[in-house]
């Protein structure tokens, strides 16, 4: 899946997706968690608006409290039989979020856990698709969250998460706007996984392993 990401610089990302409307705010990220305010990409009334959302996705009926099971990212193949992403996904409550690389972890013999740093070749911000909603607690305070979406693992994170591994779905440029605007049958097809020559794994320090860390010699190939 996808626990921990990085983020771009703000004015990076705007280049790649272009908002019509910019009401996010946001600097450089190393080591992004469960529960941080993200950026999001997503529409609203035709036109493109770049938000800031809280990453974990709290549904609609949930009065602003979180699931018990952790929401930060979903698979494919359970959008629409989900009870918590079924309704989002029947309203085209898609977005996209800026991502210059995510981490993974692969276990190793030793039953260690070993993070590995996952980035494209030829791309340092990429969008992977999501899924939003909104929630309104009891005192009123509107919350709006996402979740990414996950495919199958393709041959490259295969050998590192296993067999039954699975990836963000990383979109093509390409296919930015039939995810946000497109019918959900369109959208569902552009959730592929990425191809393996495209991008490239290494692995980077443990520290990443504790939230507290983020500085850019998370993201540096381990010597």
């Amino acid at each position: 899946m996808c626990q921990r990401y990085a983020l771009p610089e703000q004015l990076d990302a705007e280049r790649e997706f272009h908002p019509a409307a910019g009401w996010w705010k946001f600097t450089a990220k190393f080591n992004v968690a469960a529960a941080t305010y993200v950026p999001a990409i997503r529409l609203h009334e035709g036109q493109s608006e770049g938000v800031m959302m809280r990453w974990g996705l709290i549904p609609s009926w949930a009065e602003g409290k979180a699931p018990a099971r952790p929401t930060v990212c979903v698979y494919s193949k359970r959008l629409e039989r989900s009870n918590i992403y079924r309704a989002p996904w029947l309203n085209s409550q898609r977005c996209i979020l800026p991502v210059a690389g995510y981490y993974v972890w692969q276990l190793t013999p030793g039953n260690y856990r070993q993070p590995f740093f996952v980035r494209l070749n030829d791309r340092a911000v990429f969008g992977v698709a999501a899924i939003w909603d909104r929630s309104v607690s009891e005192d009123d305070d509107v919350i709006e969250s996402c979740s990414i979406v996950c495919v199958p693992a393709n041959e490259l994170m295969t050998d590192i998460a296993g067999a039954d591994g699975k990836m963000p779905a990383i979109l093509c440029r390409k296919d930015y706007q039939t995810w946000l605007q497109g019918t959900p049958v369109a959208a569902k097809a552009v959730l592929q996984p990425y191809p393996p020559s495209w991008m490239q794994v290494y692995r980077v320090s443990p520290r990443v392993n504790s939230i507290a860390a983020d500085d850019a010699a998370l993201i540096q190939p381990l010597r």
